[in-house]
């Protein structure tokens, strides 16, 4: 997992395809955008842009992803994350999906949050859980983007 703010990236640090996400976010005016999914680099690397309301973590599955990273940027609002690493010993709440590229857990073991920002960006891998969405306080509208980026890439 890397966690960091948009403003003070050292692009060095990062693989090549993990870069290209947070170029396309630093460079993008994610304001007057529709909700939906935009192609990057086809569907090896592509981003969707979110509109979601915060809930009480306890409201809300952590998950995890097999064929694809995420690379999650806050936008607008505040947000915590939670996360751990994925030891394989949670509870499944829900099946892999293969189509949509994700497991759910019923909890996971370990968890801490991340508090994000408006310019704060996580990159999750498969051996991350993820509680995405989760409010800081109280439920706020939150506007989010998260790149996909497929493993093969990196």
């Amino acid at each position: 997992m890397f966690f960091g703010h948009i403003s003070k990236v050292n692009k060095k640090e990062y693989p090549v395809a993990i870069q290209t996400a947070l170029d396309y976010l630093a460079s993008t005016h994610f304001d007057s955008m529709e909700t939906g999914r935009y192609p990057i680099k086809g569907d090896l690397i592509y981003a969707q842009v979110l509109d979601l309301e915060t809930k009480d973590k306890s409201d809300i599955l952590p998950e995890v992803h097999r064929q694809y990273l995420d690379v999650q940027y806050l936008h607008s609002g505040k947000e915590r994350i939670g996360v751990a690493s994925d030891l394989g010993n949670n509870p499944i709440a829900k099946d892999y999906d293969t189509e949509r590229d994700i497991l759910f857990y019923t909890d996971m073991q370990n968890e801490v949050e991340l508090i994000m920002r408006p310019g704060n960006f996580a990159v999750f891998f498969p051996e991350d859980i993820h509680r995405p969405a989760s409010m800081d306080g109280q439920s706020e509208k939150i506007r989010k983007v998260v790149v996909k980026i497929a493993i093969s890439e990196l």
